[in-house]
């Protein structure tokens, strides 16, 4: 029997193999790129992750192939062709390792972020027995981004895609699975929703950091984050670097945002803060103006000395329709003001999927109820001019509730209005030189104007008397 020894080179050579081996990074993917995914339709596809510098990786998803080369960071992103919904597919991803991802789906692709009544669940909504029993929808595929603060942008979160189950749904956003089923249902084609969301939190916790740069009334914000605890969500920028910044760029159609609750009382600073947000993650993602949906706030008796707070934060809302591609789901008929969190999701989510389906799919329907539009004096009455009437101007329930109307000192008293074609005449005895008219101007109204498509008029005034929340701290 023969013993062979081995050389001190040719050890040292087989030590430094091996070290090189273990010491190679395998190429790796972000959380939200994996098996049971559902890629964006009709665009490029980007993906990207994670590999050793300079090293070689390609991508194959059917029948598209793209390569790209890590930087010296060791990034990089790939951007394959453009395609159709369908699926299954499988995808690989190649460099010193091979990734193989599977159950891949192509349709349309959602991001749900906001504070709790985004968060709140399936199992807590209206009908939640028989919701969750007929959660089967194989082709609607879901994504929770775990919850995480950070000081600076991740590039990765926790999460995993799942398909729609009785299993998998009870715990899911309600909002955000009702829109993805409408979609799915209306469309016909996969559906991949991702929640993005933490109750309890304020816009700026959403922005970015430079998005929040520039603005003298963002000025309190920053200040207050530079004095507040690192490790807390509400804390400007926080949760966009720790949630938002690793999705991007995943490739979606656009976003569901419901918020404000938590920005209440600074409804001024609102007006700013909320338009400068999407406008921030629009930016960053680089996929254009995609659709931003958001809902208006249901009525909700938050006990401030003056009770106006919710009020104006519904302005801030609606003038945020100034963005293009933007919408927003009116909820004054589907709330309870003694709860901030309604029960009933399902409409929530349906006036959502309205907009999308009208204004990003094609779809000739009414997507929204009465906005005010203009106002003109008439003698003693003020006529009230609406986009969006629909089949007409309804009263439900009786005559129409929650006008009031001023003159010239500000002093609101109630008022008669009546529905007149496309229009509603407002009138006071109280008044005789009317100047301005509010609607619904109360945190707890619920008022009762509608068009015949049942949709609900979002709340107005057409004065510009001082702000209860004039301060933007």
């Amino acid at each position: 029997m023969k013993r062979f020894r081995i050389s001190t080179l040719a050890l040292v050579s087989v030590l430094v193999l091996l070290l090189g081996v273990s010491a190679r990074a395998d190429v790796r993917l972000p959380k939200v790129i994996g098996d049971h995914m559902v890629l964006q339709q009709g665009t490029s596809v980007p993906i990207w992750g994670w590999a050793d510098a300079e090293e070689k990786v390609t991508v194959t998803l059917g029948q598209s192939t793209a390569t790209a080369t890590a930087c010296s960071e060791g990034k990089w992103m790939v951007k394959l062709d453009a395609m159709e919904a369908g699926g299954p597919y499988e995808m690989t991803v190649q460099a010193g390792n091979t990734i193989t991802l599977a159950d891949i789906l192509v349709g349309e692709v959602w991001v749900c972020s906001g504070q709790s009544n985004m968060q709140w669940p399936v199992a807590a909504c209206d009908n939640a027995q028989e919701e969750i029993a007929a959660a089967d929808y194989p082709k609607i595929r879901l994504f929770t981004v775990a919850q995480k603060v950070a000081e600076k942008p991740l590039d990765d979160c926790e999460g995993s895609w799942t398909a729609s189950s009785p299993q998998t749904v009870p715990g899911f956003t309600a909002a955000g699975y009702f829109f993805g089923r409408y979609l799915h249902k209306e469309l016909g084609v996969p559906v991949g929703v991702i929640n993005c969301s933490w109750g309890g939190t304020i816009a700026e916790a959403w922005d970015s950091h430079e998005g929040l740069l520039g603005e003298p009334d963002f000025e309190p914000i920053i200040e207050r984050a530079a004095q507040f605890d690192p490790k807390t969500p509400n804390q400007a920028t926080n949760l966009y670097d720790g949630m938002l910044h690793p999705l991007i760029p995943f490739g979606i159609r656009g976003a569901i945002w419901y918020q404000g609750e938590s920005n209440c009382g600074r409804a001024q600073q609102y007006r700013k803060l909320f338009p400068a947000m999407i406008t921030d993650w629009r930016k960053n993602w680089g996929q254009g103006d995609f659709p931003f949906l958001f809902v208006q706030l249901a009525p909700f008796r938050y006990g401030n000395s003056d009770p106006k707070c919710l009020a104006e934060l519904w302005e801030a809302q609606l003038r945020t329709l100034a963005l293009p591609n933007t919408g927003m789901a009116v909820t004054t008929d589907i709330g309870n003001v003694q709860d901030i969190h309604p029960k009933n999701k399902q409409d929530v989510a349906r006036r959502l999927a309205l907009w999308a389906l009208a204004n990003t799919y094609g779809k000739d329907l009414v997507y929204s109820g009465p906005l005010y539009e203009s106002a003109s004096v008439e003698g003693d009455k003020i006529r009230v001019r609406f986009k969006h009437v629909g089949g007409g101007l309804v009263a439900k329930g009786g005559e129409l509730s929650h006008f009031t109307i001023a003159g010239a000192d500000g002093q609101f008293a109630p008022a008669t209005a009546t529905i007149d074609g496309d229009s509603i005449v407002v009138h006071s005895d109280q008044v005789t030189a009317p100047v301005a008219v509010r609607f619904g101007w109360r945190d707890d109204a619920e008022p009762n104007l509608f068009n015949a498509e049942g949709l609900p008029a979002s709340p107005f005034r057409t004065d510009d008397f001082e702000m209860v929340t004039a301060g933007s701290k």
